[in-house]
């Protein structure tokens, strides 16, 4: 009796809380625009979904050659931000390195890519630091989760004198090897979508390729690289092996070393340090002057009140709304990937359908709705829904797999197995994983808004557009201040609904 009270209030605790979700999006729906654009949706739907059942390959070497840039991007990001994460991971203990990380990190990687070509032009190097930049934050916080999680005895046995480098590569890092090999897999594959999807800005990956045919209306050739895009994320398992790294490495470098990369303007990056960001008030008044300050303050209330506040209200909206589909998604979808619920060939199809929505960028699938729909929260809250459900129903759906192999042989299947066997067991893994994306849907949400939609992406991207870097560096460190908010109430959520178990489970996956 006393071992199950605490249980049935840990239960209440988690139901309660994904009710308060589901009610605080329904709060917020009224002021969600989801406004249809003028054209007839079903019609421009059908448009194309016959062009994307008639692939049009004709332009296989421009998309080809596209592909190998989406792949170079993407490794030499990866490496790059990889080595950086592995030199801070020993130190992330430390509150200003652990504060750098979560600040990289916390900036969309289409964001770095706009701040960077403001100094490197639309260049290779932009493409890679874009990548590298955000990832060294992630390598670093996941890395030290592994360290944290190791087994402690081998660094108490080193000698007291060891230093911290010492004790990091001899006593901790051997126990952790595994797992961030098999993360580094992971975070490739993430790599390859940001690749893609920094095409939308102009850099000559895959993204660019869809971006121009859809303004050309070719849906035929958007099929195309589609195919050639879930080809290569696909069957990255396959080609992706271990002693082939370093010649797959090696080739990036030299693909990306021949690409063509206009000359750094003399003095760019300390005019972008010492001038472009500084506030305009800041920078053509004197600081000892109390009017300055007066004029700054003015500046700083009026972005903050006119596009700070309105984008991030925006933000969140979105992102509520998203959290809530993706829930939705996740409990709708998780069931069609295992047998016994939904037939072999039913989770056949459940595993495709899954593998389509979790393996397409965000920001690639509102940027096809908003094709759709036209530019409203509509697209924004679709695409971050199905994405993130996706994920979160695959991790689900293995989980759900591993459980009904300890069933009995006579349990049910179908419906009821889902209802009474399967929900009932995983739910508090469905809850941990919510929470988890929901910091990165929050940062999606932002960034969204570069297609229009007035998040707070909107805002940045239009002060870029009005070379007014310091307002856009502004709204990003709101951007960034909302992310940590809710990565922390995040936190603070799964700690007090989730057993330790289930939340380092959550977080493995």
């Amino acid at each position: 009796m006393t071992s199950t009270v605490p249980e049935r209030r840990r239960r209440l605790g988690r139901v309660g809380t994904a009710l308060v979700f589901v009610v605080l999006a329904a709060m917020l729906l009224p002021f969600a625009d989801f406004r249809l654009g003028g054209h007839d949706p079903w019609a421009e739907l059908q448009r194309m979904a016959s062009g994307l059942l008639s692939p049009d390959f004709s332009s296989i070497e421009a998309l080809g050659w596209a592909a190998v840039l989406t792949v170079t991007f993407a490794m030499c990001g990866v490496a790059l931000g990889a080595s950086a994460g592995f030199a801070l991971a020993p130190f992330y203990r430390f509150v200003p390195v652990r504060n750098f990380c979560i600040a990289v990190r916390s900036i969309h990687e289409l964001f770095w890519a706009i701040l960077l070509m403001q100094i490197t032009g639309l260049s290779a190097t932009t493409g890679i630091l874009a990548i590298a930049i955000p990832y060294a934050g992630i390598f670093a916080k996941v890395l030290a989760e592994y360290l944290d999680e190791g087994d402690p005895r081998p660094a108490a046995a080193m000698p007291p004198r060891a230093d911290l480098i010492s004790v990091h590569f001899f006593a901790r890092l051997p126990l952790a090897r595994r797992e961030f090999r098999t993360y580094l897999l992971y975070r490739l594959e993430c790599g390859l979508r940001s690749s893609a999807v920094l095409g939308f800005v102009g850099l000559p990956t895959l993204g660019f390729s869809l971006d121009t045919f859809f303004k050309q209306g070719m849906y035929g050739a958007v099929a195309a690289v589609l195919i050639i895009y879930y080809v290569l994320i696909g069957t990255m398992r396959l080609w992706m092996r271990r002693p082939l790294v370093p010649v797959y490495l090696t080739a990036a470098i030299l693909v990306m070393a021949a690409m063509p990369n206009p000359p750094m303007a003399p003095g760019a990056l300390a005019r972008f340090l010492t001038h472009d960001i500084l506030p305009a008030p800041l920078r053509s008044g004197d600081p000892g002057d109390p009017g300055t300050w007066a004029h700054f303050g003015d500046w700083l209330w009026t972005l903050l009140a006119g596009q700070a506040l309105p984008g991030l209200a925006a933000t969140l909206i979105v992102a509520q709304l998203a959290l809530v589909l993706a829930g939705l998604v996740a409990l709708l979808g998780f069931p069609l990937t295992v047998p016994p619920v939904a037939g072999r060939l039913g989770a056949a199809l459940g595993h495709v359908a899954l593998v389509i929505a979790r393996s397409t960028p965000e920001y690639m699938l509102a940027y096809i709705a908003l094709q759709i729909f036209g530019p409203s929260m509509l697209p924004a809250v679709l695409a971050l829904g199905l994405h993130n459900g996706a994920i979160i129903a695959h991790l689900l759906g293995r989980q759900s797999a591993h459980l009904h192999q300890n069933l009995r042989p006579d349990a049910s299947r179908g419906i009821v197995l889902y209802a009474y066997e399967l929900l009932p067991r995983i739910y508090g893994s469905f809850l941990a994983l919510c929470l988890y994306r929901w910091e990165i849907i929050v940062r999606e949400s932002a960034i969204i808004g570069l297609l229009g939609i007035p998040t707070l992406g909107f805002y940045v991207d239009r002060a870029i557009q009005e070379i007014r870097i310091d307002r856009a560096v502004v709204l990003l460190i709101v951007t960034m201040l909302a992310t940590v908010a809710i990565d922390w109430l995040s936190r603070k959520t799964r700690a007090a609904i989730a057993p330790k178990d289930l939340r380092q489970g959550a977080a493995a996956a």
